[in-house]
């Protein structure tokens, strides 16, 4: 519920930029974000043309940095564009989450 919260929040402060906000959703017959066949879900920010997708957990581990690699490689595989930056908002990330944010190329933004 908070990260909902945060999330309309985000997209109300985003939306005065002009940006797009939107909830992409797709459904992973092959399992490839989650391990099995499954409903994908990812916020998708278009601003000027480039394509961002952000993660808004309440804390965040390495699994999650992952995951959200895969859902960018899904959205590529079924949109046919790649997103031009993954991004994770979220006040805490542990260790390992910033080490694998740091191999995969995702940006994290947090205070803890």
């Amino acid at each position: 519920m908070s990260e909902e919260a945060f999330r309309e929040g985000l997209k109300e402060i985003l939306e005065d930029l002009e940006p797009r906000v939107e909830r992409w959703t797709t459904f992973d017959q092959e399992g490839k974000v989650h391990g099995y066949p499954s409903e994908v879900e990812a916020d998708v920010v278009v601003k000027d043309g480039k394509l961002i997708i952000i993660e808004i957990p309440s804390h965040i581990k390495a699994s999650d940095i992952y995951q959200l690699k895969r859902k960018a490689e899904l959205y590529k595989e079924k949109t046919g564009r790649k997103p031009d930056k993954l991004m994770a908002v979220t006040p805490y990330a542990d260790k390992k989450a910033i080490e694998a944010a740091e191999k995969l190329g995702v940006e994290v933004y947090t205070r803890v």
